[in-house]
């Protein structure tokens, strides 16, 4: 077992190092050799790592007397010990195994997307299509000790593509009635990655897609339904996952709609049920306002009022009420005084007035709640398309080619 241990800290030595552990080197990331030889006490991936390795050392020598049927989920169950964010999101990974999709990295070039695609094919999640120049991603690769070359792992070369032709026709079709001649749609798949890998994912070329280091959300977001439509029936929004105190909240819209309507929100509060019914979550969506059932009176609470009206008429298969104010919604003690209210228990969707509340009070959360938010989430779109922060650590990427994946076909 000391030997299985070794080997476990020599092999999990020369893989890449994650960011949590580059951190710790002011952002020097050590890599395999003299001057790093072992993990650090502090890698996050010893506790899943090491304990799997002796696990199965015990079992094959007769020492264990309770073999563990599965070391692949008892590792995935170490690491949820640690990690609120692998706990929530475990099941979205087992589903993703059992159907491994195609993902493509739209940032091929950057590194963060090339440790991203690597740790996303080793985990067993599908294909991670790298796109970019193969020139400048395998020379940056070699310097920052990149294998690219991995089972699992694919370059496509947006400049000798063979369907730079059928992606550009594409991209025309859709355009040309909305001001753009054929050279300015030539121009955006040569030259724009966000589009080439839209155009990708449309045509089936890939079954989703991952991007959003270089540009912000709300450029990406353009990018991407230049290529791509809103599912018929649904609305477009984002949706964040808000983790604190050993409870997950669904929070929208976090990334589209500035100002919703009534009919707005009502379509907000499906798509944020729909996604929390994907997530194995039963929805319990609180309509928020700054009033609760009428006190006090406005004209922004009766938009939200007006959405619930909407939704009684729709006859969703999903619990929902409001207005109601956010204490009302997350504590059942507040709740107790309006017995009328409609909720078994505490809101676990929130849909937020306006675009301005629910990304103020998600980041609000982050900063002095110390919860751990996840996502905007995009949900909406006819294909599947996750777009992450410019500030984006490599496992939150992953993260998200994850919930690419498991959407995709969804």
């Amino acid at each position: 077992m000391k030997i299985a241990a070794a080997e476990a800290l020599a092999s999990l030595a020369k893989e890449d190092v994650p960011d949590d552990v580059a951190a710790a080197y002011q952002g020097n990331r050590p890599r395999f050799g003299a001057e790093y030889i072992i993990p650090v006490p502090f890698d996050p991936r010893l506790i899943s790592a090491i304990p799997v390795a002796v696990a199965k050392a015990a079992m094959e020598t007769g020492v264990a007397r309770k073999p563990i049927p599965n070391l692949e989920a008892y590792g995935r169950q170490l690491s949820a010990r640690r990690d609120p964010i692998a706990s929530t999101l475990q099941r979205i990974y087992e589903r993703v195994r059992r159907q491994p999709k195609r993902i493509v990295f739209a940032e091929g070039e950057e590194v963060l997307m090339m440790r991203s695609a690597i740790a996303y094919a080793n985990q067993g999640l599908g294909t991670a299509l790298l796109l970019g120049r193969e020139d400048r991603m395998r020379e940056t690769a070699e310097r920052e000790g990149i294998d690219l070359d991995r089972p699992g792992t694919e370059i496509v070369n947006a400049r000798i593509s063979k369907r730079i032709g059928a992606y550009t026709d594409y991209l025309y079709a859709r355009l040309q009635r909305n001001g753009y001649l054929f050279r300015d749609a030539q121009r955006l798949i040569n030259n724009d990655r966000n589009h080439f890998a839209a155009s990708m994912v449309a045509l089936g070329d890939a079954d989703g897609m991952v991007t959003g280091l270089t540009r912000n959300y709300s450029t990406a977001l353009e990018d991407v339904r230049r290529c791509i439509d809103p599912k018929p029936g649904h609305r477009v929004i984002g949706v964040s996952l808000a983790l604190c105190r050993g409870r997950t909240v669904l929070v929208a819209d976090t990334a589209v709609h500035d100002m919703p309507s009534s009919e707005e929100l009502a379509d907000i509060a499906e798509e944020a049920a729909g996604l929390a019914k994907r997530l194995g979550y039963v929805p319990r969506v609180a309509m928020l306002a700054y009033s609760t059932f009428g006190n006090p009176s406005g004209e922004r609470s009766e938009r939200v009022r007006e959405a619930v009206n909407i939704l009684d008429k729709r006859r969703v298969d999903f619990e929902y009420d409001g207005e109601m104010a956010a204490d009302v919604a997350l504590n059942s003690r507040v709740m107790e005084q309006y017995p009328f209210c409609r909720l078994s228990g505490p809101a676990n969707v929130l849909v937020m007035p306006a675009f301005h509340s629910a990304s103020i009070s998600t980041k609000m959360l982050q900063e002095l709640g110390g919860a751990t938010i996840i996502g905007p989430l995009l949900v909406g779109l006819d294909k599947s398309v996750q777009i992450v922060s410019m500030t984006a650590k490599d496992s939150d990427i992953v993260n998200m080619a994850a919930i690419a994946a498991h959407n995709a076909g969804a």
